[in-house]
């Protein structure tokens, strides 16, 4: 069996595996609720502020912490944000699991070149 049939077969079993559907699952409730979605993508929209000053060494302000937290107050109380946010860490868990694994089996870092 050579190396393009053994990727076919890992894509047929991503695909049918439970971390896959769940997470497409979830994607489609929040796709089809305005309201979930523009909640979802605002806490992206914050995180990614948030992480950006981070790095770049500034101080994060009270008010952006706040406008965060009040995000995951809302968060906590919607089941589906809640199930679809667990369903795509679950998936992401997998799939560095995946590229961690493909990468050392090439013994490439990828982080160091």
């Amino acid at each position: 069996m050579n190396i393009y049939d053994k990727a076919h077969e890992l894509a047929r079993l991503l695909k049918n595996s439970p971390e896959v559907i769940e997470y497409k699952k979830m994607m489609k409730k929040i796709k089809e609720n305005e309201e979930n979605k523009k909640i979802i993508e605002d806490l992206r929209k914050k995180e990614f502020e948030v992480y950006s000053k981070q790095l770049q060494g500034i101080q994060i302000t009270k008010e952006e912490m706040e406008a965060i937290n009040n995000l995951y107050g809302i968060i906590q109380h919607n089941s589906v944000i809640r199930e679809y946010l667990e369903a795509e860490r679950r998936f992401s868990i997998m799939w560095q699991d995946i590229i961690k694994i493909l990468g050392e089996a090439v013994d490439i870092d990828f982080n160091n070149i």
